[in-house]
């Protein structure tokens, strides 16, 4: 059997650079694969923005701000989803804290296989201080455990399919107020949720990259041929929670 093809983004030849957290942890989440390299079949294809991993300083930032919010248990009793979990950058970084365990809900089935890699390495170093798992679906279809949850997601798709997530956690959430939260980073939509009364704001701003972050992705994205997309210092951030037919 041949070798796999790798999808557009993660050669050579396309710019690809490896992120400082993939050399140091030798796995692999580095890459910018635009949305139309990522075509599974599936209707959501046309809202897919691009696969990227989200620098590890800042996703850290904002789990540090969601642990300082009012939650409804211990941090270690909540469930940690990735929308859009890609190669699985977040779950690795988000097993190194006391939640749950850590979910990642992925599309495409060649990122998911990746990210599956990662997490065995990942364990296998003993860096995991929770449980790990990919799921391949569409996340408006995926269950969400009946404990609490933390949602997490950088910007994997448009507001078509923001809103069909809005709605299936809405329905799975009902009658849960308070038990779901949601860190989105490069909140380009999140006036969708700011203009739903059932979902509150708890936190809006922007987070900077440490110096190694900056300088990573200064290099990764002024290196790709496209030059669709630009780099940044800081990555405008909201943290939302569901609160039903209340507000918080």
């Amino acid at each position: 059997m041949g070798r796999k093809r790798l999808l557009t983004g993660l050669k050579v030849k396309d710019g690809f650079m490896r992120h400082p957290f993939d050399i140091q942890h030798k796995v692999q989440t580095s890459g910018l694969v635009r949305g139309p390299h990522l075509a599974t079949g599936h209707p959501h294809d046309q809202h897919t923005t691009a696969y990227y991993g989200i620098a590890p300083s800042v996703l850290e930032k904002l789990c540090a701000l969601w642990r300082a919010t009012d939650l409804v248990a211990p941090p270690e009793d909540y469930s940690f989803v990735d929308i859009g979990a890609g190669m699985g950058r977040g779950l690795l970084i988000a097993s190194r804290m006391p939640f749950r365990e850590v979910i990642g809900v992925e599309l495409h089935p060649d990122l998911a296989e990746i990210a599956q890699k990662n997490i065995d390495k990942w364990q296998a170093s003993g860096r995991a201080r929770c449980p790990m798992r990919i799921v391949c679906q569409d996340v408006t279809e995926f269950e969400f455990p009946d404990n609490p949850c933390v949602a997490y997601m950088f910007n994997p798709f448009g507001e078509a399919v923001l809103q069909l997530l809005a709605w299936h956690l809405e329905a799975q959430f009902a009658a849960r107020p308070g038990q779901l939260d949601l860190i989105y980073a490069n909140d380009e939509c999140a006036d969708l949720l700011v203009e739903n009364p059932r979902w509150a704001r708890l936190w809006r701003g922007r987070v900077p990259l440490s110096a190694e972050d900056e300088a990573a992705d200064k290099a990764i994205l002024n290196h790709q041929p496209e030059g669709e997309y630009a780099w940044s210092t800081e990555e405008p951030c909201s943290i939302f929670r569901w609160v039903g037919s209340r507000r918080a």
